[in-house]
């Protein structure tokens, strides 16, 4: 499958669309202020094969540090692009942009305040000056990126859309692309084109469909902008790769995709194998969905898929058919493979790898959905320690969602579609969720994974007797 035209952008020396190869990148998960564990934490994420590697910056302070880390790493040989994250505060991005290769900025939240799921009602007249507001903090951020060279992307979670966008548009595919589209048009106004654009979310639907859309309305208007992509608070282990190979899978056999992340709830040098896998997988899957797609019948695709080790099968099987379940093509899959190989004769873990390809297509539900963002800098607990504790606890509850957050930034908003929610409200201190409703607020760390366990549990109760203020099912 070839590749939908883009054009190229360059950040450092790594050049990023066009017929360039598609690039993997990773984010860091130590305090941007910690010199020492970020510099090693880059090291092993590029050893990995790591072509980008993002550091979180929540205010200048950790934004001027990554001169130190650039420096550093520089001088011990590594020379990949180092890319700052920036949300909430629009002029972190104006420092990280002198210091770093690329800049990471989240239209949700550059000059919106963070989302509260309020509606507020807009004349067109006062939707345009918001619009105003925006412009007068972008254009200053983009003359110093012209000035130092430093590229862009727009990264648009949809977990973080403002009230603004939702208020206007709703919680729709129309207006997470028109969140990406505001700014976009001023910065090809300001003749500024060294940008890359993200759309994610933790639903692949949402994110698939989001981001052809976008596809489409960059098309409609000349724009041929390179694009990242990722399945926002993926999971970890073997959900995390079915979910993310269903989801950016689906895209890149459709030729969509000239930069990839996949977000576990690992160590992030664990992300770059998965990541480089997709990429090497797109010519076999691409075939292999075709195959797949000619098979359907009785609502049912029956794939036959042969690897040489259980993850690769796992992953080209979710590739092949992510685009179909998607879409709806079926609703059911039938997977098939050489007995013996990848997996053992008589191995009932092809069924449980269907039911696993169609949780993550938003199909069927035949276990607890977990999701769970991979942390960064921002993250205020032990994340691994804390997804391994509330896993144990409830992983026989079949079709129960619950988020699990490191921080507020997607928190709140990517786990919407959860029932629960365990979210980072400070340092050692948590917050918990029914849906998108805070029901405790800052509860000590220690106690944390039992009151919400408590939660759960009193709700099992209320809905037994009868009543009717149990999490709504989704």
């Amino acid at each position: 499958m070839k590749r939908r035209f883009t054009t190229t952008v360059h950040v450092g020396d790594i050049a990023i669309g066009g017929d360039n190869p598609i690039r993997v990148q990773s984010m860091a998960t130590v305090d941007t202020n910690d010199t020492e564990g970020c510099v090693s934490q880059a090291k092993r994420i590029i050893d990995a094969g790591g072509e980008l590697v993002r550091f979180t910056t929540q205010g200048t302070r950790e934004a001027e540090n990554m001169k130190n880390i650039s420096e550093r790493l520089k001088a011990e040989g590594y020379k990949q692009p180092l890319v700052a994250d920036v949300h909430f505060t629009a002029h972190t991005a104006d420092v990280a942009a002198l210091y770093c290769e690329k800049v990471r900025i989240n239209p949700g939240n550059y000059v919106d305040p963070g989302r509260t799921f309020k509606h507020i009602e807009y004349t067109d007249e006062e939707y345009r000056e918001e619009l105003k507001k925006i412009e007068a903090k972008l254009v200053p951020f983009i003359n110093i990126c012209k000035e130092h060279h430093t590229a862009v992307r727009i990264g648009v979670n949809h977990g973080s859309l403002s009230d603004r966008i939702m208020s206007r548009y709703g919680d729709t595919p129309e207006g997470i692309v028109e969140s990406c589209m505001e700014f976009l048009r001023i910065f090809r106004r300001e003749g500024f084109n060294d940008v890359v654009i993200s759309i994610k979310a933790s639903n692949t639907v949402v994110m698939v469909t989001t981001v052809r859309l976008l596809v489409k309305t960059m098309e409609r208007e000349d724009m041929h902008y390179p694009l990242h992509l990722g399945v926002t608070e993926a999971g970890e282990g073997e959900d995390g790769r079915i979910k993310s190979a269903v989801g950016i899978g689906a895209l890149l056999t459709e030729g969509i995709g000239d930069t990839i992340r996949v977000s576990l709830s690992e160590e992030p040098e664990c992300e770059i194998p998965v990541a480089r896998k997709l990429v090497e997988l797109i010519p076999e899957c691409t075939r292999l969905r075709q195959e797949a797609e000619a098979t359907i019948q009785d609502d049912t695709i029956t794939l036959t898929v042969d690897a040489p080790d259980w993850e690769t099968l796992q992953l080209k099987a979710s590739m092949a058919v992510g685009a179909l379940l998607i879409d709806r093509r079926a609703t059911k899959l039938v997977i098939n493979s050489p007995a013996g190989k990848a997996v053992p004769p008589g191995s009932s873990e092809l069924t449980t790898l269907a039911d696993a390809i169609l949780q993550a297509a938003r199909i069927k539900f035949t276990k607890t959905e977990y999701i769970s963002c991979p942390g960064c800098g921002r993250t205020l607990y032990n994340l691994q320690e804390t997804i391994a504790r509330i896993k144990a606890a409830t992983n026989h509850l079949a079709g129960l969602k619950i988020g699990i957050m490191g921080c507020i930034v997607n928190g709140p908003g990517e786990m919407a579609d959860a029932d629960y929610g365990y979210v980072g409200a400070a340092r050692g201190n948590i917050s918990l969720y029914r849906g998108k409703e805070c029901i405790e607020k800052n509860i000590p760390e220690a106690e944390a994974v039992d009151r919400l366990l408590a939660l759960i549990e009193q709700d099992k109760k209320i809905t037994a007797d009868g009543r009717s203020c149990g999490p709504q099912r989704r």
